[in-house]
């Protein structure tokens, strides 16, 4: 489905509900919930591979532990299956019902500015706080249909790259130094969120300046 389309289609109120409901299917918002509730959260639904116990050694998953070279790196792919196909399944719901066409109105006045993006972007973007790979399944599904040019990729995979699933990462291996550090722990949260705009819009002005020096540079040939 091309941009153009994407922004010129009307869109039904079915479609805001599937948007609004994905942003808080990816935000994590339910992660930690213990009713049936939880059900409306992307980890729970993603859920974990069961352990592997021996009396002798610590449990673990079937990619085991100590694995090196190309089998490990196998192992480890095949882990990323699951959150990918579960992703681009949750966003091929939500484009059926309408939701990328509310999130390509609703949020591109707000992106544009800040990252230089559309808003269809913004599901990928909710995704990439909390999981690495389905917010980049997500991206690459838009290029390949069009939907976001090189540029406006380019831009987006500088902005996930840095800091990559921030929440997951920050509130699990990260708070081992919640005792420790002597800022509130939010702060460094919101560093890092900040420094992902900030390293994406280096990108976007730098990509920018290339495009100004293309027809000076065609002119002087």
């Amino acid at each position: 489905m091309s941009k153009t389309s994407l922004t010129q289609e009307k869109v039904p109120w079915t479609g805001y509900l599937a948007f609004f409901i994905t942003i808080i299917f990816f935000s994590g918002f339910f992660s930690n919930a213990t009713g049936w509730w939880r059900v409306f959260d992307f980890t729970v639904l993603n859920g974990t591979f069961g352990q592997i116990s021996n009396a002798s050694t610590t449990p673990v998953s079937f990619r085991g532990s100590g694995g090196t070279g190309a089998k490990d790196g196998f192992l480890f792919a095949l882990e990323l299956a699951p959150s990918v196909i579960l992703s681009l399944g949750i966003i091929a719901v939500t484009e059926g019902l309408g939701g990328l066409r509310a999130a390509q109105q609703l949020m591109t006045p707000v992106l544009k500015p800040l990252l230089g993006i559309p808003g269809i972007c913004s599901l990928a973007l909710i995704a990439n706080l909390q999981n690495t790979d389905a917010a980049a399944g997500m991206t690459r599904e838009m290029a390949e249909e069009g939907t976001i040019t090189e540029h406006e990729r380019a831009i987006f995979a500088t902005f996930q790259t840095s800091g990559s699933a921030i929440i997951t990462n920050y509130f699990s291996s990260g708070a081992a130094l919640f005792t420790c550090i002597t800022v509130p722990v939010i702060t460094p949260l919101a560093v890092i969120l900040v420094f992902k705009f900030i390293g994406a819009n280096f990108l976007r002005l730098w990509i920018a300046q290339m495009e100004e020096r293309q027809p000076e540079e065609a002119q002087n040939d």
